[in-house]
């Protein structure tokens, strides 16, 4: 499981749980958390947690990191550096690393042990979550994502049993615990994940994850299909028409997936996807569910020093 993509969707979704993590106690209201692209450089911070409005509340950069890697923070804190460099704007920033426990964390190198030290850096480790109080609303979240597999499915319908008192209503409950089920167990049906943790089929449609990708996506994808083939059809022959109405309407829903995943999709990878064939839309549909990076999925790879 890409665990980190699974953090980067929860946050999009919940912005808040990011400051709530790293217990900072600033107001989620009016952020957004989103990738953002470093101009001139072959380097992209995997997401920021931006307020919408220039109000002086600061920028939170925040890194999944569940791979020991001995080179993390002189690439974490090059971007965000970087980063601020081009955003002279920027007044105040934090930075949130993740880790799923402390030996991921490998040795620092002696170079930045006064960096890690900074006020602005806050390393939040998860099996720390472990021990927190099991109202807890997103220790609850933290204990599904982290837990073996055989345990998912348990812990699942046990969250179903006993929704948490919140902020989410209940339908975000189910958004979130079934994003999190799909995530962890990709070999599973949606119909075996549903009967498994006892989702009923009515609440399960209702579930904004269900109706963003699995619903709204393909009936659109499949309507501008069979639009489109229609007139092409009428015109070109019905059979040709058909097919060729049926691919565009593959990549408007490839197109909107990728926008909602990963924001604005620059026109050179437009451009691509209208001019791709059936089973190249395929692929790159399926790349997109373990992608970190848009550029990913078109198997176009960051030149970074070392990857995560």
């Amino acid at each position: 499981m890409k665990t980190d993509n699974l953090f980067y969707r929860l946050f999009q979704r919940l912005p808040g749980l990011v400051l709530e993590l790293a217990n900072i106690p600033i107001t989620s209201e009016g952020y957004e958390f989103r990738s953002e692209e470093i101009k001139q450089t072959a380097y992209r911070l995997d997401g920021v947690l931006m307020p919408i409005t220039d109000d002086g509340r600061p920028h939170v950069f925040v890194e999944v990191q569940f791979q020991p890697d001995e080179q993390f923070y002189a690439r974490f804190f090059s971007e965000i550096l970087l980063y601020l460099r081009q955003h002279p704007k920027i007044q105040a920033w934090r930075a949130v690393v993740i880790y799923p426990e402390r030996k991921t964390e490998s040795v620092i190198n002696p170079a930045y042990h006064s960096l890690i030290q900074l006020p602005e850096l806050s390393r939040v480790y998860l099996e720390d979550w472990r021990k927190r109080s099991t109202r807890d609303t997103v220790a609850k979240l933290v204990r599904l994502i982290i837990c073996s597999e055989r345990e998912t499915m348990p812990y699942a319908r046990q969250l179903l049993e006993d929704i948490p008192s919140s902020t989410l209503s209940r339908l975000e409950w189910l958004d979130f615990i079934e994003t999190i089920v799909v995530y962890k167990l990709p070999r599973l049906s949606r119909e075996e994940i549903r009967d498994m943790i006892g989702l009923k089929d009515i609440e399960l449609k209702q579930t904004r994850f269900y109706q963003d990708v699995f619903m709204e996506g393909r009936q659109e994808g499949r309507q501008e299909g069979r639009q489109e083939g229609r007139q092409e059809g009428r015109q070109e022959g019905h059979q040709e028409g058909r097919q060729e109405g049926h691919q565009e309407g593959e990549a408007a829903l490839l197109l909107k997936l990728l926008a909602r995943r990963f924001g604005p999709i620059p026109d050179t990878f437009k451009a691509q996807i209208e001019a791709a064939d059936a089973d190249t839309l395929l692929l790159w549909g399926e790349r997109m569910l373990n992608a970190k990076r848009l550029a990913e999925v078109f198997n176009r790879q960051p030149n970074k020093t070392s990857d995560k």
